[in-house]
């Protein structure tokens, strides 16, 4: 017995091994290289090779299915908004056509459900009626949960592979407003650090590098405008932090309680701007009460 897979235009030009994975059953890339040698796997009724790129309208045939069986662990629970919810969320939505969405995140929310974390925007747009039939959210960039702004979100997988790419070379370019204590110095106009993670225990060093420019400031906070060159994790949080001013409301890199403290996070993606087939894209977000209200007392 075999069951029958068609292909949408959504996978059309992937790889039949990761098409596999995500359509069929998410299996070891070599066990699925092992069905495809045993003639287990047909495309057209035809022999094929794991990477063989898939099109749109191919007919996918799969033998004996029932035999095998995910090593993939049981899905997370996903986060079912209510409709007065996901009714809030739409004066987020600055910009909404075909092929990509673009979400002012408010501060204090995920963009992805996580070990600490249930409700976040990607669940909340995939209820709505931004995604219709045919499309749904695909993930193209992060920003942390505590940082309020600009979250690109695509609609379908050419464009999520477009701006994967785009990001990649650098042809995404993003600005943040960050509040700081202390007076940012002027002399410079660039960070450059080695940033150092773990993963697993392992030491990564990683360059970043940033470029700023001081808007306002007096001796005990600035408001400084930012642009990451670089996609490190919580790039801009550790930079402020390694010349000595760190981000205010900053709890997991400064956590100096003798200075003045704020449960919000004064770090928000103003500002995106790209090109598409010569066509320019620019979204401007503007921050949120929180921010706007220290800004105006302290600054």
């Amino acid at each position: 017995m075999s069951k029958s897979f068609t292909v949408n235009n959504d996978f059309h030009g992937t790889r039949l091994d990761r098409w596999f994975k995500e359509e069929v059953l998410d299996l070891p890339h070599s066990l699925i290289e092992k069905i495809i040698r045993q003639n287990k796997i047909k495309i057209n009724n035809k022999k094929t090779k794991s990477s063989y790129r898939v099109q749109e309208g191919d007919v996918i045939n799969v033998f004996q299915i029932s035999q095998f069986k995910s090593n993939k662990k049981e899905s997370k629970l996903k986060y079912k908004p209510s409709k007065k919810e996901i009714k809030s969320y739409n004066k987020y939505i600055l910009e909404n056509n075909e092929n990509f969405v673009v979400v002012n995140k408010p501060a204090g929310i995920p963009v992805q459900s996580g070990t600490k974390s249930f409700k976040n925007i990607i669940d909340i747009l995939k209820d709505s009626t931004i995604f219709e039939k045919n499309t749904k959210p695909y993930l193209v960039h992060r920003i942390d949960k505590e940082t309020s702004g600009i979250l690109l979100v695509a609609k379908n997988r050419e464009y999520a592979q477009l701006f994967t790419s785009l990001f990649r070379i650098r042809k995404i370019h993003k600005t943040y407003l960050a509040i700081t204590h202390g007076k940012v110095s002027t002399k410079e106009k660039v960070l450059k650090d080695h940033l150092v993670t773990f993963e697993n225990r392992k030491k990564i060093t990683q360059k970043a590098i940033s470029y700023y420019k001081v808007l306002k400031s007096n001796d005990l906070y600035s408001l400084v405008e930012l642009n990451p060159v670089t996609g490190r994790k919580h790039q801009l949080r550790k930079q402020l932090l390694n010349i000595g001013n760190p981000i205010v409301g900053d709890d997991k890199y400064f956590n100096n309680f003798e200075r003045f403290k704020t449960k919000n996070l004064m770090l928000h993606a103003y500002k995106i701007k790209f090109m598409i087939n010569n066509k320019k894209y620019n979204f401007k977000a503007k921050y949120n009460e929180f921010f706007e209200n220290f800004l105006k007392k302290n600054i």
